[in-house]
C-alpha cells in the first residue's frame, strides 16, 4: 500500500444539458445525469447511485482483502446496498444504508467465521466509515 494520505481527483466537464462525463487519470470516462427521482432520465449513473454503489463496492472489495488475508476460502458474495436520501431538518441527506450480503462458501466451511469476516468488512469500509449515515448489514452464508 502506498503511504498516506492517499488523493483522488475526478473531473466532470458540465454543459447546460445534457450528462456530465466523469474522469480521472487512466480510467475510463462514466456518465452521470440526475435520477428519476429528481427528474432525470433515470439511464445514467447519479451522484447518489455513485455514492451507494461506493458504499456496496467497498465492502466488496473489503471483504475479497479481509478473506484472503485470512486464508478464508469462498466461491461467490452477492452484495445489495440500499441507500436512504430523506430531508432531514430541512436538508436532503443519506441518513441509511442497508447492505445485504449473500456469501456462497464451500460445503463444511466455518459459517460462523463467514460471517464474523462480512461484519469485519462492514465495520473498516472506509467509504461508510466517511459517512453520518446509519448501517445495517445483512448476512446470509450458505454452502454448496
Amino acid at each position: 500500500m502506498h503511504p498516506f494520505p492517499h488523493r483522488y481527483t475526478v473531473n466532470a466537464a458540465v454543459r447546460p444539458d445534457g450528462d456530465v462525463p466523469l474522469s480521472t487519470e487512466g480510467v475510463r470516462v462514466i456518465e452521470s445525469s440526475p435520477p428519476k427521482e429528481f427528474d432525470g432520465p433515470g439511464n445514467q449513473w447519479s451522484p447518489e447511485g455513485l455514492l451507494t454503489a461506493a458504499v456496496a463496492d467497498c465492502f466488496a472489495l473489503g471483504f475479497r482483502a479481509i478473506a484472503r488475508a485470512s486464508k478464508f476460502d469462498w466461491r461467490h458474495l452477492d452484495v445489495r446496498t440500499e441507500g436512504t436520501l430523506d430531508r432531514v431538518d430541512g436538508k436532503m441527506l443519506f441518513t441509511r444504508f442497508d447492505t445485504h450480503a449473500r456469501l456462497q462458501v464451500a460445503a463444511g466451511a466455518d459459517v460462523e467465521r463467514a460471517k464474523k469476516l462480512l461484519e469485519k468488512a462492514e465495520s473498516s469500509c472506509l467509504i461508510a466509515n466517511s459517512l453520518k449515515s446509519e448501517r445495517h448489514l445483512t448476512v446470509e452464508v450458505s454452502g454448496s
